[in-house]
Order: C-alpha cells, then structure tokens, then sequence
C-alpha cells in the first residue's frame, strides 16, 4: 500500500514537471495567436478606412494565425527537458526513496517478528508460571495433609498411652489393694492363730488344774470363751 502511494506521488511529481513547460508553452502560444489576430485586425481596419478593405484577406490571414505551432503539444525540446525531469525523479526514487521503503517495511516486519516472538515468550513465561503455581499448591495441599495425618496419628497415640498409663495406674492401684488386703489377712490370721494358741494354752492351764468329767470340761470351754469374747468387747 505504501509503495503504491510512492509511486502514485513520483508519477503526480513528474506529471507536474512536464505539465509546467507545456503549460508555460500552450500560454505563450495562445498570446502569440491574440497578438497576430490583433495585428490582422488593425491591418483591416487600416486598409478599410482607406478603402481597401478586404474581408477574404482578413480571413486568409486570421487562418495563418490559427495555422501556428499548436498551443497543446510542446515543443521537441520541451518534451525532452520534460522526459529528462520524470527520468531523473524515477531514478532518485529508484536509487534512493525505494531502498529507505523497503528498510522501513522489513525494519517494520522485524519489529512486529519480534512483538510476536516477545508475546509468546511472554504466553509461555506466564503458562510456565500458572504450572509452577498449580504446582507449589499441589504440594502445599499435599504437605498440609500429611501433616493433619501427622497429627492425628500423634493424638491417637498419646490417647493411647494415656489409656495404658491409667491401665497400668489402675493395675498398680489393685496390684497395692490386693497386696495390702493380703498383708491384713495374713496378720489377722497371725492374730488369730496367736488368739487361738493364748486360748488354748489357758484352757489347758485350767484343764491341767482340775481334773473334771466331761461335763464341767464343757462348761469350763464355754465359760472361758465368754470371757476372752467379753474382754474383746
């Protein structure tokens, strides 16, 4: 589009520089045909008022003004200087104005290459970026449940300990009741046995003092008894 334009404005350019000498020609030519035709008038009139005048001649000599170099087409010089200009415009652009276009054209392409080529890195950059994201949260999720797992296991094994610590607490407590309530019952057997041996050891005494029947002996055992029953109350 932009060549188009150039060589739209090289062509109007050179058209202007032949236009100008045919212009400047096709003016001088038509002042030259006026003048003529003035000069043909006056020569009318001249000869008229002296009684010569001629109207066929008037005529011969206006087609003599209208069979002068045409007005429109220049010169061959005129065309040539004219041919020369557009040849020299046509050159400097060739030489000079179509190189700087095609320098800005490809300098114009490179840059929107390298926009491109800079999006994409960027497209990628930022896809690199959203991957690395997803990915720091995947194992933020992952280490967060690992570490609820964590916990959880820990508090389920400090409840068990703490139930075989009051297991172990509990066991102790009746291993302790269990021994102490053996420790009463060995010494109240002791007790008893030294009861018992202190009671039939009197009973002996008595039984060895008197030399009674079966009766009084029974008597004796019985009376003996109440008494060590009512010392103890």
């Amino acid at each position: 589009m932009r060549i188009q334009r150039l060589l739209a404005v090289a062509m109007l350019s050179s058209s202007m520089v032949i236009a100008m000498p045919v212009t400047a020609h096709a003016s001088e030519k038509t002042g030259e045909i006026a003048e003529c035709m003035v000069k043909a008038a006056e020569k009318y009139e001249t000869a008229k008022e002296e009684g010569k005048g001629d109207a066929a001649l008037f005529d011969e000599e206006a087609k003599a003004c209208y069979s002068a170099p045409s007005p429109i087409l220049p010169e061959t010089g005129e065309l040539f200087w004219g041919f020369l200009s557009f040849a020299i415009v046509a050159f400097g652009l060739i030489k000079f104005g179509f190189p700087a276009l095609r320098k800005g054209l490809a300098d114009r392409e490179d840059k929107i290459r390298g926009d491109l080529e800079a999006a994409e890195q960027a497209k990628s950059a930022a896809q690199a970026a959203d991957s690395d994201h997803e990915k720091i949260l995947s194992e933020a999720r992952a280490e967060g449940a690992g570490l609820v797992d964590e916990a959880r296991k820990a508090a389920e094994q400090v409840r068990l300990d703490l139930i075989a610590r009051a297991e172990a607490d509990a066991a102790d407590v009746r291993a302790r009741a269990n021994a102490d309530a053996a420790l009463a019952t060995e010494r109240a057997m002791a007790d008893l046995q030294t009861q018992v041996a202190a009671m039939s050891i009197g009973l002996a005494e008595r039984i060895v003092q008197h030399n009674l029947d079966a009766a009084t002996q029974t008597a004796l055992v019985e009376s003996f008894i109440n008494e060590v029953g009512g010392s103890r109350a």
